[in-house]
Formats: structure tokens, sequence, C-alpha cells
């Protein structure tokens, strides 16, 4: 039987001030289709889809829907005619419960209208009504949700399960996904294709925007790219490949390996002991954590989403206090001179008392009594105080900016970009202050070296953005990601914490993250990767701790496993390991 064209978009155009983000973008999507929708960053998927789903007006062309013309002004009008998109940054309140979520801005009609294709019988605003039908979505697709919970006390896979919940609620037709995987685990991804094949079994149209091409080629029928904002081709799954696709993504190969660099060790870096940590209800979400990660090693990261990754990165950066144990950072300062970026006067005079350092070409301790400032200062900048072993601190305790005062390179990349990484209505210059501008004397913030360091990162980085002074906000997701791991990776840290730092950006870009992180490795640098890929993971990493329910299940050598192997571990009781290569 011959499929019926559901959705047509004809010379659809957006332009953003000097970028045009779509030029005349022709897409067909048919009845009982899974379409994927892939492109670089910046390439318009995104822009095109919202469109579609009502956020951006197009600045030309038609959308027909059945064949029919409409204006689709906002998402209320393309629920209308039941198009749904769940998108990559969640469009949630978070002061309001998941049931409060999914009925905001649902009007008496509204409500008729879903009763209506139900075909119960229309309750209107009734929470308790709603949070019933919310459960009966859950238990028909596996989903796990309290309707009732407050969307501020969810984890980033949760407030992606309301978010799918909330379309499925308002009984749309046409659902399009932005990155519908990116926080779901393996067994959540499968449920999620299942239902999206009973979807598609019933006549129902789904468009994924994504960029793991694995799952193109498992779950769609069809695949259209994008280039520069404009559509550049489509082909049948049947007949895709991910060379063909990534060569049709990109425009040129790429190679899609990742070289794990084999470099020895540069000693121990962090040594978390017995780390605890209780969560605001008392729960402890950290159980007893111990595990050391080396300079020149990357350590990866691995488990079911709310296992405790996200607040073992934060406590080690210093953004939680009620925690038990130690966390001890050795800074690799043996034979290296002292810099006024890692003390000042006060604290070189203390450290020379205690023996801490001797005369560069001298072996006895140097005695700093008698100096004057500007002596020492003198000697600072002359690289002549050397320390003889590298300096030992407990981290436990201490914020991030007493962290930074005391000399200690730690970067951190966390999962939520513009939430904790960047301020979004701030420009890439003033993102980079972030870091900086501290060190300003008197009040007074130059901006020069901000800038500067801004540019280079858009140089270096192919960072679309149409200037410097652009809200970081109004960036794809790709190029904010790349915003904020360009400015962690800047300040050379000897610690580099950082949480799915390629989720949601293509295979180019993904690959340009994995290189940077491999850099940092060949630095010196102690990497600290969490991810949702194992493939990835085993890969990139030397070594991969495994998390479940806050406690280490077990340390592995990537070397030596598997994926199936990491899964029993992070969901399964399995007898400890040794850690023998640990």
């Amino acid at each position: 039987m011959e499929k019926q064209q559901v959705i047509e978009l004809k010379g659809i155009t957006k332009i953003f001030g000097r970028i045009v983000a779509n030029h005349d973008c022709n897409l067909s999507l048919y009845n009982g289709e899974i379409l994927s929708l892939l492109g670089e960053n910046g390439s318009g998927k995104t822009t095109l889809m919202n469109a579609l789903a009502g956020i951006y007006c197009p600045d030309a062309g038609d959308i027909y829907v059945n064949g029919e013309k409409v204006r689709i002004s906002s998402p209320h009008d393309a629920y209308k005619y039941h198009i749904g998109m769940v998108h990559q940054h969640f469009k949630l309140v978070d002061t309001f419960t998941a049931v409060e979520n999914v009925v905001v801005g649902l009007t008496k009609k509204d409500y008729e209208e879903i009763a209506k294709k139900d075909g119960t019988k229309a309750q209107g605003f009734n929470l308790k009504a709603s949070a019933n039908r919310i459960t009966e979505i859950c238990n028909k697709f596996g989903f796990k949700l309290n309707p009732w919970q407050k969307v501020n006390t969810m984890s980033v896979s949760e407030k992606q399960t309301l978010e799918i919940i909330k379309a499925l609620y308002r009984g749309v037709d046409i659902l399009i996904l932005d990155e519908p995987t990116a926080v779901l685990t393996p067994q959540e991804i499968e449920k999620l294709f299942d239902v999206l094949r009973a979807m598609k079994k019933d006549g129902k149209s789904i468009i994924i925007i994504t960029h793991k091409l694995n799952e193109v080629l498992e779950i769609s029928d069809r695949v259209a790219v994008l280039c520069k904002g404009e559509v550049a081709g489509d082909i049948l799954t049947e007949n895709a490949t991910e060379k063909i696709l990534t060569e049709m993504m990109v425009g040129h190969k790429v190679d899609l390996n990742i070289n794990r660099m084999e470099i020895p060790t540069t000693g121990e870096r962090l040594i978390v002991q017995d780390l605890s940590l209780n969560g605001r209800d008392g729960r402890k979400v950290l159980k007893n954590i111990n595990f050391t990660v080396y300079g020149s090693e990357i350590l990866g990261i691995a488990g079911i989403s709310g296992s405790g990754q996200k607040e073992l990165l934060e406590t080690i950066a210093g953004l939680n206090r009620n925690t038990q144990g130690t966390i001890i950072f050795h800074n690799p300062k043996k034979e290296q001179p002292v810099t006024f970026f890692h003390k000042n006067i006060k604290q070189i005079r203390e450290l020379a008392a205690q023996g801490k350092f001797h005369l560069k070409g001298k072996k006895e301790p140097l005695s700093l009594v008698g100096k004057t400032n500007k002596e020492i200062t003198e000697m600072v900048n002359k690289e002549q105080i050397i320390f003889y072993e590298d300096e030992i601190m407990n981290l436990k305790g201490k914020k991030p900016i007493e962290i930074r005062d005391l000399g200690i390179k730690l970067s951190f990349v966390p999962e939520d970009r513009l939430g904790m990484g960047l301020v979004g209505s701030m420009d890439l210059i003033d993102n980079m202050m972030l870091r900086s501008f501290r060190k300003g004397k008197g009040g007074i913030v130059h901006r020069n070296k901000p800038a500067a360091l801004a540019k280079e990162l858009v140089d270096e980085l192919e960072i679309k953005t149409p200037s410097l002074h652009t809200s970081v906000k109004k960036l794809s997701g790709g190029n904010i990601q790349k915003v904020l791991v360009g400015r962690e990776i800047s300040t050379r840290p000897k610690v580099l914490m950082v949480a799915y730092p390629v989720r949601g950006l293509d295979i180019n870009s993904s690959y340009m993250i994995y290189n940077l992180i491999n850099k940092q490795k060949e630095k010196g640098s102690a990497v600290i990767y969490v991810g949702e890929d194992l493939d990835v993971i085993l890969a990139l990493c030397d070594r991969v701790l495994v998390l479940r329910d806050g406690e280490v299940a077990g340390i592995l050598n990537c070397k030596d496993t598997n994926k199936n192997e990491i899964g029993l571990l992070m969901t399964k009781k399995v007898e400890e390991r040794s850690e023998e290569n640990a």
C-alpha cells in the first residue's frame, strides 16, 4: 500500500541576523515512517524542526500537514495538528511537579480533544486524574516516573522521560525527538525503540535528530542529511552504512577510530578514599568510594544514569560539602619552580619556613628569612625557588575558589552545560572571563585576554557563531559544548573532569572532543571521563570505574574487558573483582 505523506516542508528558510540557519529546505515525512535527521553542528537540523514544532516561524516557505497548508505559530498550534517535539534542552518548570509540567498550558478544549482521541470522558483540570493517566503511560511504555516529583529533584534522565511522556500525554501522531537517547541506558534505549516501532506500526510518524549512527541504522526507515542549512539529500536506511552517512554529513571522509595513546602514567594525581555523600534527604548517594587516577591516564566512569556519576564529580570539584572521606591531590611540583599563579608571597614564606624549597642549583633548604617581598618576587620571576617534592593536599570540604587559591588547576565540564557550566545570557568573551575575572586588580577587569581566548577557541574548535559577542544560549548544543570544553582545557589542568562531553554532538565534533581529551592525557593531565557510550569508553579510556547505586561495582582495565562485563557490573550484584591492574 502506498504511504501517505503526512508532512511536507517546502522552501523553508530561517535567518538569524547574518546567519542563514535554513535555506530553501524541502523535506517529506510519511505515515508509519521513522525518519532520521543528520548533519553537522549548526547545520540547521534543530532549527528546521523548531519551525515544524511552532518554536520558530519560518521567514519563507510553507508547511503542509496531510496535504493541507497550515500555519504553525506556536507549540500549541503544533499540538493541534498532533505534532509534538522533545527538545535537547528541556522545556520544563523546575519548581513544578511532573504532572503540573504535563498539563501546564492545556485549555478546556485541549482536555476535550485528548479525551476524544482516547475515547474517554473529559475531566478538565484534574491533577489526580492527570497523574493517573501519566501512570498508565508509564506502565504501558515501561517508564518509571513519579507524577508528584518536582522537576528540580529529578536527574537528567528523569527529565528526559518526563518530556517524552508530556508529548505522549497530548496524543501526538507526529513525534520529533531531538537526541532522545542521549541520557538513556541501553535498556531504556531498547524500550524506547520498542515504543517507536509500536507507534510506527500504528501509522504514526517519527523524526529523530541523532548523531548515533548505529541507532540510525537500527531504528529508522529513511535518513535525511542537512549541510550548511540546506537539505543535501536523503537515503533509504537499508542502503546506508555508517561510512556513507558520515561522508554525507561532513562532506568528506572521516576516520571513525579513537586512537588510545599508550603513554606511561606519571604518578598518582588524585586519590579518593572512603568518600561518602549524603543527599538532601539524608540518603547516601555516594558510599565508600575508593579509587586512584594517575597523570597521563583517562579513567572512565560508567553506570546507569543516577548511579552517582554527577555527585562524584561535583564532590571532587568542591560543590558538595556534606561528605566523609578524603580527596588527596598530588600536585606535580617536584623540582619545579614556584609561581605566583600557584602561591602568593605569604604562602611562599610559610612553605619556605617548613623546608619545602631549595634554591635552583643548590640542595640545602632555602631560607627566606630577611628577604624583602621585592627580593622574593624577583627570585620567583627568575624561577629560582624550587620545590623539593610534590605537594599533597586534601581537597575534602574545600570550595572551588579555595581549591583554585591553593594553585590547583582542576577543570570541570558538568553535564548541565547552561545550568552549571556557562551563563547562557553572556557572550563568549564574558564566559571566558568567568575563569579569570578574580585576577583583576582594584576592581578593574581586563577583557583583552578573554577576548583573545574566545577568538582562539572559535578558530581552533570551529565554533559556529555570528560573533564573539553572541549570547551562548543562541548557539547550537554542539557549539555550546565546544565553548565549555575549550575554556576548561585552556587552563592546562592537572585534573580534567568531563561529564558527557559529546552529548548531542555530531560525529565530526565528537571526534574533535575525543582528540582534545587525548591531548590532555598526552600533556600529563589526569582525566576523569563520565560517558554513556560504552564503545567510546572502551576505546578512549585506560581503565573504567563502574558505579552502581552510589558504590564502586568494579574497576576494569579497558584492554581486558568488554561491554557485557561492564553492563553486568552496572546492573547486577556480582562478586568484587580484584583490582590488580587498577
